[in-house]
This record gives C-alpha cells, structure tokens and sequence, in this order.
C-alpha cells in the first residue's frame, strides 16, 4: 500500500507541530493529583478570568446557539473600529488571532517565498510558512529583542511577510516606536508587515502601529480576545488592516469562523475597561515581585513588558517536569531553543508565590540556589 506520506504535501513531513500548555485536567489525570492542587502558569491567560460582563452575555448567547453566528461578526467588527477610530471594513474576526495569520499565508505565501521572524518569536510564524511551502528567515535578535534593521537586511525578492510580534512572545521584549518608524521607513511597499499585539493592553505606553494602516500601508495588526480579556478558551481575535488588503484576506475566511458565544463574550468584554484596568494592575504587581523573587534567587531573567517572564534554570525541561509533579504547570522552552529556560506566566498573587516557593525547594535539592 502507497505510504500516505508519498500523497501529502511534502513540508509536512518535517512539521513540528505546535505544542500548547498542558491543561490541569491532564496532569491531575496523568499524576494523580486532584484538579483543584493545580495550578497553571503556563499559557500566559488572565488569573481573573473573564469580565464578569462578558460571562453574562456569553450566557445569554448559550440560549441561541442552535442558530448560525452573524458570518460577518458585525457587531463586534463595528465595536472594534468604534474603539480605535477605524472603518469597519478595516476589521475581520478570527478563531484566535492564529487563525489571521493562517489566512495572511493563504493570501500571500506560495512555495519557494520566505517570511523573516526574529531567532526567538513565536513559533506559529515558521509553522504556518512551512505548511505553505514558504522558508522562514530567523534573525538573531540580541538580548532576545527584535533586531529591526537586522531584519531589513534580511528582505529579498523573494521575502512576502515579515513579523514582529511586539511585546514579544516568549521572551516579552518590546521593541520602541522610534525602532518601528524607522523600520517602517525603509520596509519595500511590496512587503506585507505583521504586527502580532496579542500582549498590547499590558503596556502603560504602547507604540502606535494602527498609524500605518491608516496611512494606507500593507500592515496587519493582529490583537487578541484571550489574553487581558480573559477569553481563550472561546478563541477570539482580530485583524486590523486597509480595506484593499482587508478585502483580499476576507476571501480566505471561511464562513461562520467566530462563533456566536465567543463574539458576544468578546463585545462585552471588550466595554469593560474596569476589568482590563484591574488584570492590568494584577499583572504589573506580580510581574515585579517574579522578577524582584528571582533577583532574591541568583537567577538570569529576561525584563518583560508582557504577562509572562522567560527565568532561566539550567535545565528548562526538567523544571517543567518536577514543578508539573508538584501541580504547577509552566512552559519548557526547548521548542523555541531555549532548552536552559522556562516561561511563567503572572498569576495570581497566591499562585505566584505557589510557584516560587515550589521553584526553590527544587533548586534547593540540585544545589542551584543564589
């Protein structure tokens, strides 16, 4: 019988596929614990949760869901551009802003293009060039930060989409507005630029990107439902761009891609600025004190301006392992070839001191500490 490997696209082959947080459920399953015993700070999602809002309107909506969603998301696209003084056909909806960029490869990428990311971006960039047969440039970035201009030297003829994900993830760097600007000057028109802000809220003072789009610009700012909103689980996100190019990515969506809980939970959320306030303040606390806690322990750590640190520990996988023993689920960073490093996301001020305590007594018994 044929291999099903000779009939599949090649690049798949070779495809590494993305590999998320592990959920509580597993690991109370897998280890015996109670679900209740675990904590997880992995996935860098809201401690609060939801606004209390979005959870009533999303109640509300559970009622309806024998009916399709608006396809279009009209509501929530109009409440989107409303915010940011936008036209809604500036605006498309996605299951997550990851689903964007899947739909910025089928409008762009073909076999043999490239896409140029920083060393240590997210890796979704170089899973989704690779399932369009595109090659993804990694441009080292000292200091774990975006190197724009190094990025620029890396464009071709070939190249159709460079990202920069701002703050970045996993190592929660921020690249500046003047950075960006003179970036921005010299990036070829033909050169579709992708501005990933799934942590934007958390900056005190965030750079303007939506500044380019409204001069018209080939420029995709992609934000997110799941982080400071607290929505992941319903998987919400969204596209900003000019309506040219706006209209050649609406093409790509399939139709109903948002559904009718996660949009109506989003919209609420999305009015609610008290609750966005109170998770941004919750994360500035306990970004400081992870931060202040692993200067107290000797430990090399990446400053964020995210709701996550990249701390590193000697060996990143077995602390994910040990820690996931004792119920605290963190982020092993070899995929993104950090094998020393883990990533934490802020929790709560409980859970974050759970997380210290839980991380010295392993570096106690491997003689690691300060």
């Amino acid at each position: 019988m044929t291999s099903l490997w000779e009939l599949a696209n090649p690049q798949l082959r070779d495809l590494v596929a993305y590999e998320p947080g592990k959920p509580i459920e597993d690991v109370a399953r897998e280890l015996g614990l109670e679900p209740e015993a675990v904590i997880k700070l992995a996935s860098n999602e809201n401690p609060l949760g939801p606004s209390p809002k979005a959870i009533a309107a999303m109640r509300r909506a559970v009622e309806r869901v024998h009916l399709y969603p608006d396809g279009g998301g009209y509501r929530l696209r109009e409440a989107i551009a409303g915010k940011f003084g936008l036209e809604m056909n500036q605006v498309m909806l996605g299951n997550g802003s990851n689903e964007i960029i899947e739909f910025i490869g089928h409008a762009f990428l073909k076999p043999g293009d490239e896409v140029v990311v920083a060393d240590h971006a997210f890796v979704v960039y170089k899973l989704m060039a690779t399932l369009f047969g595109a090659r993804t440039i990694e441009v080292p970035d000292p200091g774990f930060t975006h190197d724009l201009e190094a990025m620029l030297d890396a464009i071709t003829p070939r190249t159709r989409e460079v990202f920069v994900a701002n703050p970045n993830n996993p190592t929660g760097t921020l690249v500046d507005q003047a950075a960006i600007d003179r970036f921005m000057e010299r990036v070829p028109e033909d050169v579709i630029v992708v501005f990933d802000e799934a942590y934007y809220e958390f900056l005190e003072q965030p750079p303007d990107t939506l500044k380019f789009v409204r001069e018209g610009r080939n420029v995709v700012v992609l934000r997110t439902f799941s982080k400071i909103q607290g929505l992941a689980g319903v998987r919400i996100g969204y596209g900003i761009a000019r309506p040219e190019l706006m209209e050649v990515l609406q093409k790509t969506r399939q139709p109903f891609n948002a559904n009718l809980v996660a949009q109506e939970g989003a919209l609420a959320g999305l009015r609610d600025d008290e609750h966005q306030r109170r998770t941004r303040e919750l994360n500035i606390e306990g970004r400081a004190w992870l931060q202040g806690e692993f200067d107290r322990l000797g430990l090399e750590y990446v400053p964020s301006q995210a709701n996550f640190v990249l701390v590193r520990l000697g060996d990143g996988d077995a602390a994910f392992r040990d820690l996931m023993k004792r119920g605290v689920i963190v982020r092993a960073m070899r995929g993104y070839k950090l094998p020393d490093w883990i990533r934490v996301s802020v929790g709560t001020m409980e859970e974050n001191r759970r997380f210290v305590a839980e991380l010295e007594t392993w570096l106690e018994q491997r003689g690691s500490v300060g």
